[in-house]
């Protein structure tokens, strides 16, 4: 809703409005662009006797007339003091084992007070206090040069050198291989998949692949364990496939197998092979997750069959080089 000099206008408003503080504001902006008693009416879909009163009321009081006047209703159950008890109860830490609070576990825990779970609950949404809702945050670990090294691995990827190949390099490791246990039901027409709850598990995969940067392709392997020995063999193949006369630029994380002092000893022996490790708490800058992602939405999450030991389908198996 807005006003401007050349009149007034409607136009969609939030959903969490109160609807009845828009229709008075609706009133008041009418009115202030000059359309009558009548006019506003019809447009606003209330009656002349609503628009006379909201307009009266604007006149004599300004914003402060638009809200409802206090009513006495049921007289309160628990005062100032229970409130608090509630409030602190709510923003405190669950005793062991329990995790979050629930209105129950609060009204258990204010049993001499006498205050049931549901009276709980409306002093809390009065307060927009929620218990039970948890968001999670990463403290970033202070790096001084985390931008350099964030702006660095950017560059790399924008504007590759000639010639190079570059990598993207990590490990997915658990993969849990499962498939539904009876047939599904495919999407129709105003309903979606329909998807069977039992399923069956085929064990678990670890692997480990490389992206190529430049071309998009994916070499994958299916590893037994995630250590230096196993990396290392890794990238001793993708030294043997690709063209000796070519240098290759790789983008780790900081992950144990990669920055361990057998792994830095053969990158050190290898002169061709230049390394970008990731930042702390960065990872999501080696673009190789985004593959990791793909095959999550495409092939795990809604538990596909059993495909331990192979590429997933759809995706490209070659040398990095090609």
């Amino acid at each position: 809703m807005r006003a401007h000099a050349g009149g007034w206008s409607g136009s969609p408003v939030s959903v969490k409005a109160e609807v009845r503080a828009v229709v008075r504001a609706k009133i008041v902006l009418a009115a202030a662009a000059g359309a009558s008693n009548e006019t506003i009416a019809r447009t606003v879909r209330v009656s002349v006797n609503t628009v006379r009163k909201w307009r009266g009321r604007f006149a004599a009081r300004g914003l402060e007339g638009l809200k409802d006047a206090k009513r006495s209703g049921r007289p309160c159950l628990h005062g100032a003091g229970v409130r608090l008890a509630v409030v602190a109860t709510a923003t405190s830490s669950p005793p062991f084992p329990e995790s979050t609070w629930s209105h129950r576990a609060i009204a258990a825990h204010l049993a001499p007070i006498g205050i049931s779970a549901s009276q709980v609950g409306r002093i809390l949404a009065d307060c927009d206090l929620k218990p039970h809702r948890v968001r999670g945050w990463l403290t970033r670990r202070q790096t001084p040069d985390f931008w350099e090294r964030a702006a660095d691995i950017c560059r790399l990827y924008l504007n590759p050198p000639e010639g190079a190949v570059v990598l993207s390099i990590d490990e997915k490791t658990a993969i849990v291989a499962r498939s539904r246990k009876h047939p599904g039901r495919t999407v129709q027409p105003g309903r979606p998949a329909h998807q069977e709850f039992e399923y069956v598990r085929h064990g678990t995969v670890s692997i480990i692949a490389a992206l190529n940067v430049i071309s998009g392709e994916i070499l994958t392997e299916p590893i037994t364990r995630n250590n230096s020995a196993t990396f290392v063999g890794f990238l001793q193949m993708l030294d043997r496939l690709i063209d000796p006369s070519r240098q290759i630029h790789i983008v780790l994380d900081n992950g144990s197998s990669h920055t361990v002092k057998n792994t830095r000893a053969w990158l050190a022996d290898h002169p061709r092979w230049h390394v970008r490790w990731t930042p702390p708490h960065a990872s999501w800058l080696n673009q190789v997750e985004l593959y990791f992602s793909v095959l999550t939405r495409r092939v795990l999450r809604h538990g596909g069959g059993s495909w331990a030991g192979t590429a997933p389908r759809g995706c490209t198996a070659a040398t990095p080089e090609q």
